[in-house]
């Protein structure tokens, strides 16, 4: 297969990772840098003819779950225009050790050139989608889904929320103008709950509105002023049933703060809606995978 990195299901913007591709080789290749060497990659252009052709394996050194692939690829791409790309995997896959992932064949100096930051992609991403599906697995069966959040690496969210969606996950908001989050500081400089939220509804009436609660009385007063979304942050089960109960099915509620994937299921069935869980993206291991150049 030539040239298979088509972006059609994934989500993710071709601009962006076009963008995304060409500042992170430019990155590790030292573009700008005050360097006579800028743009080279001194120990391959040194060591490897400029026609050199070789076949490289991406291989998976750990199980887990495959994510970002389309990515690494154009990253190859971009150094190996001319590069013929075989994937026996496609994300989403679980992959086991020493499983090839994808195969590549181009000139060499291009193929050494793309493999770090390729690879930098590819296990980031496969690391959040596999502690994901993790979470994911821990509260089958309770109707709890589990939801990213907004703690992700600079520069990668649009990735990295890719990978939770292919771990099973889903996104919560994308950032601070999709969705409203009434939260502690919001709740101090309005003077309560409920001006805070009339002051959002006045200004953005069709946006989303969310309120963090850590009582059961707050999540009485949000409901009452409307509130259809509650986030119950470092509350206990025994306080999240509570809020269950005196919500009373008027608003969907998520649970989040100090959640670990050990008591997971504990915290579903307290009768919540969703989890949602930083540590996806903050905390996520890599997946290991590498890349090995065929013998000649």
């Amino acid at each position: 297969m030539s040239h298979p990195s088509g972006f059609a299901g994934t989500g993710l913007d071709s601009a962006w990772v076009k963008d995304l591709v060409a500042r992170a080789l430019a990155e590790d290749l030292g573009v700008p840098v005050s360097s006579p060497h800028a743009g080279h990659d001194v120990t391959g252009e040194a060591t490897i003819p400029a026609d050199q052709v070789d076949t490289a394996d991406v291989v998976a050194r750990s199980a887990g779950v495959l994510a970002g692939l389309p990515v690494a690829l154009a990253v190859f791409l971009a150094c190996c225009p001319h590069a013929e790309i075989a994937l026996p995997r496609t994300d989403g896959d679980n992959v086991g050790r020493d499983d090839v992932v994808a195969t590549i064949t181009a000139r060499t100096r291009g193929i050494l050139a793309a493999e770090r930051t390729a690879l930098n992609l590819l296990c980031r991403a496969s690391g959040i989608a596999t502690l994901t599906r993790a979470w994911v697995g821990a509260v089958a069966g309770t109707g709890v889904q589990i939801l990213d959040t907004r703690k992700t690496t600079p520069g990668l969210r649009a990735l990295e929320k890719y990978a939770v969606r292919v771990g099973g996950g889903q996104n919560k908001r994308f950032g601070l103008y999709d969705v409203a989050m009434i939260k502690d500081n919001h709740v101090l400089a309005a003077g309560g709950v409920v001006p805070a939220m009339k002051l959002v509804r006045q200004r953005f009436p069709d946006v989303a509105l969310q309120v963090e609660v850590t009582t059961v009385d707050m999540a009485r007063e949000a409901v009452a002023a409307g509130a259809a979304f509650l986030l119950c942050d470092n509350m206990s089960p025994e306080l999240l049933r509570d809020v269950v109960l005196a919500v009373g099915g008027k608003a969907e509620l998520e649970a989040t703060g100090g959640l670990t994937l050990e008591r997971a299921r504990e915290y579903a069935d307290t009768g919540v809606d969703y989890l949602s869980v930083g540590a996806l993206t903050h905390s996520a291991p890599i997946l290991d995978l590498a890349l090995d150049l065929r013998s000649s």
